[in-house]
Parts: structure tokens; C-alpha cells; sequence
């Protein structure tokens, strides 16, 4: 994977064979931030990045000047790579947390300008997603949370649906906070 702007473009970053991931292709992360950066202000941004796997979406954003991103996973793995490559790239404002995504999402106390989910694909509670993210009151107003997602998920029927789009075969559901 490699990062495509900002701060360390051009960096690639080479995950372990033996993580449990399927990180975000770099055509549908590009398709993604192209997206992001015409409607969103990243750069001071507070992201959370649910399921982050490698980090790969984390970095794009703190690459992009996001203030802070806090990235959480649950596999100990991931979260030691997030963590040396944190570290490698000398980024002071990102905070890696071994956590169930769901488990953090009901016990986290702050609010995010950009939440970003990337479940596997298979989970059986994709639509919980959103509605704990808005039931816990996550999103500052105005606020985005964008699920990736398979072809075969679809997730426009929930509150505050606003839009989806689709990069080969990732797919992308957007939420906004209207408050």
C-alpha cells in the first residue's frame, strides 16, 4: 500500500503477509480522499478509523494534515504494525487502540469530524455501525462517517444515509451529521 498525498506521499508501506486484512485498494482510497478533499476539510480534522487493519486509511488522513487520528482494531498484530510505522514515520497526534470496534464506539466520550469504518466485509451487523455511531453521539454536527463495504451490502435505508459510491468492487456509504 502506499500513501497517495500529502505530508508522505509516495511512501509505501508493506504490511506483513500474516495480518487478518483487506486493505483498501489504492484506487478506492483515491476515489475516496478525491471525494473527500472537494467537500470535507481534512487538514485539522479529529478521524476515527474503525476495523483499520494496517493503517492505511489512518495514515492518508494524518498524511493530509488531520489533527488527530485515533485508529482501533482489535487484532494485536495490527495494532503493533499501526504502531511501528507510527513510529517510523514520526507522528506524534495518532493514537492506536486494541479494541473491539463496536466495544469503542459505545464507550468512547469524544466527538470526530470524520469517522471511517472498515468492517469485514462478512460481519452480520454492518447496519449497527451507523446506528451506534449516532446513538453515541460520535459526530461532531455536520460530521461524516463513511462505511466501506461489499457489493452486496446496502445500507441507504438508515438514518442520515446521504449518498454511496463505488470503486471497482469497494463500495463506500456516507453519513452525515445534520444536527
Amino acid at each position: 500500500m502506499r500513501i497517495i498525498s500529502g505530508k508522505f506521499k509516495g511512501r509505501s508501506i508493506s504490511a506483513p503477509k500474516n495480518l487478518p486484512t483487506r486493505p483498501t485498494t489504492d484506487y478506492a482510497k483515491e476515489g475516496l480522499f478525491n471525494v473527500l478533499q472537494h467537500q470535507y476539510e481534512i487538514e485539522g480534522s479529529h478521524v476515527l478509523d474503525l476495523f483499520c487493519g494496517t493503517g492505511n486509511i489512518s495514515f492518508e488522513f494524518l498524511s493530509r494534515g488531520a489533527k488527530e487520528v485515533i485508529s482501533v482494531d482489535i487484532n494485536q498484530n495490527c495494532v503493533k504494525f499501526i504502531i511501528d510505522v507510527s513510529k517510523k514515520l514520526a507522528i506524534p497526534n495518532h493514537k492506536v487502540v486494541r479494541d473491539d470496534s463496536l466495544s469503542f464506539i459505545k464507550k468512547a466520550k469524544m466527538e470526530f469530524d470524520i469517522i471511517f469504518a472498515d468492517p469485514p466485509y462478512a460481519i452480520k451487523n454492518i447496519d449497527e455501525i451507523p446506528k451506534l455511531v449516532f446513538e453515541h453521539h460520535l459526530l461532531k454536527p455536520s460530521g461524516l462517517l463513511i462505511v466501506e463495504h461489499g457489493k452486496d451490502t446496502d445500507l441507504s435505508q438508515i438514518a442520515n444515509f446521504d449518498s454511496h459510491r463505488k470503486y471497482g468492487n469497494v463500495n463506500f456509504s456516507f453519513f452525515l451529521n445534520n444536527i
